[in-house]
């Protein structure tokens, strides 16, 4: 997938279909005379629904379906026959797609599960007959009901990744080498800053069978929250993420501090982000000699005490392993 294909924010106008209207109709038959009225109800307006689709990633296909409306519901006819009720439309999306009404940003609904069916806009209801208005009293009325009207509704559609683990930091810093390492995925690795410029899913085959997704977020940089860089276009994706994995290079000035600065852009986002399992990956090791990797350990027992960290080099393939055996533990505590 492109990165241009990567779509997970749209805005759709739906309209669901207007009702029916009840028909006035009087029976009328060779040798019966004042047949009655038999007029018979309008059609249900169709609805829209939204659907959960596992096999799709990403909002593309509704980047240019701007308006999605349902189909009217047919009028009454004689011998109380009911009018056709409108046709429905589904709308596929995503699982992790998130439903907010334009106007009021209110969260509506989010489809989170393969083949979960939501009503986004009800049809409106048909009109009833004149038949049902008879009575000993009236017993020819020539009025029905009109069909009620559909409802209208500008929407927002915003998709979440689903992931279990969220690759967090600063350009550079090695996720997309690591993620290539850990999965079959083959994101765009370049020695330039903001080579991902859309979040990266891989599955990470794990022992016995078992697997878990990561996700390689474009890299933050301080001031993200405010909307700098690319890294605050796609924070709304870690909000889903249990565990949160924070990739800083063994050749960083200093290594708590950025943390410290990773961890301040995700708290000024959403103060819920703190609440997530963390783990600190200090990635390009291969670099370090014992000797230092021992000092810098020293360093680090006193910087990341009760926060767990480990060193890694996804290209001299170091650490790994454990890497792997300390997520999987942390995703299934």
């Amino acid at each position: 997938m492109t990165e241009g294909n990567f779509v997970d924010y749209v805005k759709i106008y739906v309209a669901s279909g207007k009702g029916g209207k009840g028909s006035t109709h009087l029976h009328r038959e060779k040798f019966i005379d004042k047949g009655g009225p038999d007029g018979g109800d309008g059609g249900r307006g169709g609805h829209v629904y939204l659907v959960g689709n596992k096999g799709l990633w990403t909002l593309f296909h509704l980047k240019f379906a701007r308006h999605v409306k349902a189909g009217h519901g047919g009028d009454g006819g004689s011998a109380r026959s009911t009018g056709a009720d409108g046709d429905d439309k589904y709308i596929e999306v995503p699982l992790g797609t998130v439903v907010r009404d334009k106007e009021t940003n209110e969260v509506l609904f989010e489809i989170t599960e393969d083949g979960e069916k939501k009503i986004l806009a009800k049809g409106g209801k048909g009109g009833l007959g004149n038949w049902h208005f008879k009575s000993s009293t009236n017993q020819t009325p020539r009025y029905a009901q009109p069909g009620i009207p559909g409802e209208q509704l500008d929407i927002i559609l915003e998709l979440k990744v689903l992931a279990d683990v969220g690759l967090v930091g600063f350009p550079n810093a090695g996720k997309s080498t690591l993620l290539s390492v850990l999965t079959s995925a083959k994101p765009k690795i370049a020695d330039y800053p903001f080579t991902t410029l859309k979040p990266n899913l891989g599955i990470v085959a794990y022992r016995d069978y078992k697997s878990f997704v990561i996700a390689d977020i474009p890299g933050i940089i301080e001031g993200a929250a405010e909307g700098k860089g690319l890294g605050h276009y796609f924070l709304r994706h870690i909000e889903r993420n249990s565990t949160l994995l924070f990739l800083v290079p063994a050749d960083a000035e200093d290594i708590k501090k950025e943390y410290d600065i990773l961890l301040d852009e995700l708290r000024r986002y959403n103060p819920e982000m703190l609440d997530k399992d963390r783990l600190v990956a200090i990635s390009k090791s291969d670099m370090l000699d014992d000797e230092l990797k021992a000092e810098m350990k020293a360093q680090l027992d006193v910087d990341f005490k009760g926060i767990p960290y480990m060193f890694i080099s996804s290209v001299a393939q170091q650490g790994l392993v454990e890497l792997k055996d300390k997520l999987w533990q942390m995703l299934n505590v």
